[in-house]
């Protein structure tokens, strides 16, 4: 079984822009945090969009590169970081439009944003549900090919929602 049939990407090259950029942000993400643990990362030297179309193996490599970047989101951070984090850093949202989504301060969202950097870059993991990951990673690969987020702000105000800032107090306005 293939974990990710569904998110290969399409063969016209208009549809990567966005996940292109996000994959990149993400995947400079994990190796630099690779790199605060003294690791190497292998593959993220070259960041300029590359055509998948002439070679299907580097669209499978970024589709890797993805799910392993959003494996590391739902490892790393709790759901109010996650979400801060993945609709700043990966889809370029403005801090006021985050904290209206979520129901947070602006304040509060740009503090969310930078513990969400300094726990990437921590050893702290907590264990990941495959249908969690799926579920984050398709709403993902969905926004980024359509350009459609509405469906993925919905599943990350859903999961800072149903967390609680009991749970998670980093959340609290």
């Amino acid at each position: 079984m293939d974990p990710l049939a569904g998110h290969r990407p399409q063969h016209d090259p208009r549809s990567h822009g966005i996940l292109v950029t996000a994959t990149t942000r993400l995947a400079i993400t994990v190796g630099q945090s690779a790199r605060a643990r003294h690791e190497t990362a292998i593959g993220l030297q070259s960041v300029e969009p590359v055509d998948t179309a002439a070679d299907p193996s580097l669209g499978a490599e970024r589709c890797q590169a993805l799910a392993l970047a959003v494996r590391t989101l739902l490892e790393k951070l709790s759901p109010c970081e996650r979400a801060v984090y993945v609709l700043r850093e990966a889809f370029d949202y403005p801090y006021r439009e985050i904290a209206g989504l979520l129901a947070l301060s602006e304040v509060n969202a740009r503090q969310l944003v930078t513990r969400a950097r300094r726990h990437l870059s921590g050893e702290q993991r907590r264990p990941v549900r495959p249908d969690e990951h799926q579920r984050l990673l398709d709403a993902f690969v969905a926004a980024a090919q359509t350009g459609n987020v509405a469906t993925l702000e919905q599943l990350l105000a859903a999961d800072v929602a149903g967390c609680g800032e009991a749970a998670h107090p980093a959340c609290a306005a």
